[in-house]
């Protein structure tokens, strides 16, 4: 009998073996920089091989990653990135340069001073071809979550989901998510505020482009102008009763909104601003590829917290400062209704009532994009709090 174990164990642990050979074999990592001819990072670049719609989104240090398999080295893999020339080079090309760097060059625009038009036109025709201009009809999308709780001005808990969400686009709203993985930091919270809904979906409600945009309600002027995949891009700024600013940057030809930014102010002591980052799929449509987001206000301390305080002789404030700060990846997106996996869908509580086990492999293998300056300093702030590095956190607060 033991004999017979031992047996089925070596054939399990050569199957497995093969299995994660043949797996490293046809799977290869891309990973550069992109940068402009100054040496200037460019961030929330789209990244990867349009036709079959593989990729990722630089991050805002112009750093990608993103693995393809054997069979498309022979593809062309193409950069495009507001205010720069398309840039494209075929992978095994791109691989066996010794510096993975690439280079934009800047593309100048043929706008004037003065839009014939006005500022105005352009904006209620993005909003009227909105439907028309992204991925309107049921797609699958593979997100990358991560949320920042920050107490008392410093980061004190992290936590991640990777989430297949079906969508209709920024026209319309989600139609359903599943949470697939989670994982999370020590939590070195003492107020421990919840939201009452998974971040993501708050991430669509504060999209103006999925609430409705009230054009006569917005005071709007032309602040700059880009470009797009050789389009021309306006940007336009509305301002709605010093309470909120959005910039939208729209092409002249097509009016896709190619990229959202906002500053909000609802309330006195609240405060949210966010970017939201729109590319093309290989029919040309928009989907959305990268959201970064951050809210301000305050929660009361509880009465466990003042205790402590005044335990340590410290003075009780009435507000303590917080935050929630968001990075969001789009690492996927499946068109194929046949191809759509979303489990279990659970929606009304906070992103730490998800329950997942813990798989240290499945976030081995996820094309995280490289570790940013935004990420290393919420992180940096975390750490340093007791000295604990991440992945040790990750390998202790996870266990079940």
């Amino acid at each position: 009998m033991y004999y017979s174990h031992k047996f089925i164990y070596h054939i399990f642990s050569i199957l497995l073996f093969g299995c994660m050979t043949a797996f490293a074999q046809e799977s290869v990592a891309v990973m550069g920089k992109i940068i402009d001819q100054d040496g200037y990072e460019v961030p929330y670049a789209a990244v990867g091989i349009l036709q079959k719609n593989m990729g990722t989104t630089s991050t805002e240090d112009g750093t990608f990653y993103f693995r393809v398999s054997n069979k498309e080295l022979e593809d062309s893999m193409t950069v495009s990135s507001l205010g720069f020339s398309n840039f494209t080079i075929k992978i095994k090309d791109f691989l066996k340069l010794e510096k993975k760097e690439i280079v934009l060059e800047e593309q100048t625009t043929k706008l004037n001073e003065v839009v014939v038009n006005g500022i105005r036109f352009y904006v209620k025709n993005a909003l009227k071809k909105l439907r028309d201009n992204t991925v309107s009809k049921n797609h699958q999308l593979n997100i990358l979550y991560r949320r920042w709780s920050v107490e008392d001005n410093l980061c004190r808990f992290y936590i991640e989901h990777s989430i297949n969400a079906i969508d209709r686009g920024p026209s319309s709203y989600l139609v359903k998510f599943s949470v697939d993985h989670v994982r999370t930091s020590a939590d070195y919270r003492f107020v421990k505020n919840e939201q009452k809904l998974h971040a993501l979906k708050y991430m669509e409600f504060n999209n103006p482009l999925r609430k409705g945009i009230n054009v006569k309600s917005y005071t709007w002027t032309k602040t700059g102008d880009s470009s797009y995949d050789n389009e021309d891009v306006i940007i336009a700024k509305g301002v709605l009763a010093n309470k909120e600013t959005i910039w939208l940057y729209i092409g002249m030809d097509s009016y896709k909104v190619y990229k959202l930014e906002m500053e909000k102010q609802p309330e006195v002591g609240k405060s949210l601003i966010a970017t939201y980052v729109y590319k093309k799929n290989n029919k040309g449509k928009l989907f959305l590829s990268y959201h970064q987001r951050e809210w301000k206000g305050a929660a009361a301390p509880s009465e466990n917290v003042k205790r402590a305080m005044r335990s340590n002789s410290q003075k009780v404030p009435k507000y303590i400062p917080i935050a929630y700060r968001h990075e969001v990846y789009v690492l996927d997106i499946k068109e194929d209704k046949t191809l759509f996996n979303v489990g279990e869908v659970m929606h009304n509580k906070d992103m730490t009532q998800y329950k997942t086990a813990y798989n240290p492999a499945y976030w081995e293998k996820l094309n995280i994009p490289p570790n940013t300056r935004f990420f290393n300093k919420n992180i940096g702030e975390l750490v340093d709090l007791f000295g604990v590095p991440l992945e040790n956190q990750f390998k202790y607060s996870n266990m079940r």
